[in-house]
């Protein structure tokens, strides 16, 4: 592992990799978890936290929302702008370190989703602080990660610890091999972690899903762990804040 880069140019140096590899689709089995997790949003005011291009953004206008995305990466910002030019569909972009005390200062929402980004942030207190105080009491915060118990194989990715570390051993980390996690890394934290997490942070667990991992991935974790039977790879957990 080499040294952990400051957060905000992670993204921006792989800007156009993201664009290739994920593009704006929302149809994949997580983000749909997200947004149908979220639940009616018609006329609600939502927050997509580290928003990236803006994927789960667009999803929530679509479904009647007032949408803010806030990001750190400019770049990935630029792309979200872009779509919001070419389809606009009302949503605010703001350039934003979400985990300062700072952050969206004055905003309040009904609806927060953060989709596959908690990794991405070395601060998570940061960050559930910053929802726990812009989310209204009784407001929605849905969030996708890699699951926490999901181990990384060199070729498989993406991946949530790496396999020579082991399930315990939290912290930032760059995967061996060519996605996402081997180009950005990824912080490790285990299930315990998240959930007293939001405990501290008054974010009252409502729901969970595991969306099943693809035929793809299932078929390399066979191979890197044969009969070892398919391991949970994503989790998508519903939360309250508490009144």
């Amino acid at each position: 592992m080499g040294p952990m880069p400051r957060a905000e140019a992670r993204y921006d140096l792989i800007g156009d990799f993201y664009a290739d590899r994920v593009g704006m689709d929302a149809g994949d089995p997580v983000a749909a978890a997200v947004v149908a997790m979220a639940g009616g949003v018609r006329a609600a005011r939502a927050l997509d936290l580290a928003c990236g291009p803006g994927r789960i953004a667009r999803e929530l206008a679509r479904g009647g929302a007032r949408v803010v995305g806030a990001d750190i990466s400019e770049v990935l910002l630029a792309l979200a702008r872009a779509a919001e030019a070419e389809d606009p569909l009302g949503i605010a972009y703001r350039s934003e370190d979400v985990t300062s005390p700072r952050a969206l200062a004055g905003e309040t929402f009904d609806v927060v989703a953060c989709n596959h980004a908690l990794a991405d942030i070395d601060d998570l207190d940061g960050a559930l602080a910053t929802v726990a105080r812009v989310l209204r009491p009784g407001g929605r915060f849905v969030f996708s990660i890699l699951h926490p118990c999901f181990p990384g194989f060199d070729d498989i990715t993406p991946s949530s610890w790496p396999w020579t570390g082991g399930y315990r051993a939290e912290g930032w980390w760059l995967a061996d091999n060519p996605g996402f996690r081997g180009k950005v890394g990824s912080n490790h934290r285990m299930l315990s972690t998240y959930v007293n997490a939001l405990v501290r942070h008054g974010l009252a667990i409502e729901e969970a899903a595991e969306p099943e991992a693809t035929a793809d991935m299932l078929a390399r974790q066979a191979v890197a762990q044969p009969g070892a039977g398919p391991l949970p790879t994503f989790l998508v957990l519903r939360c309250a804040r508490r009144l």
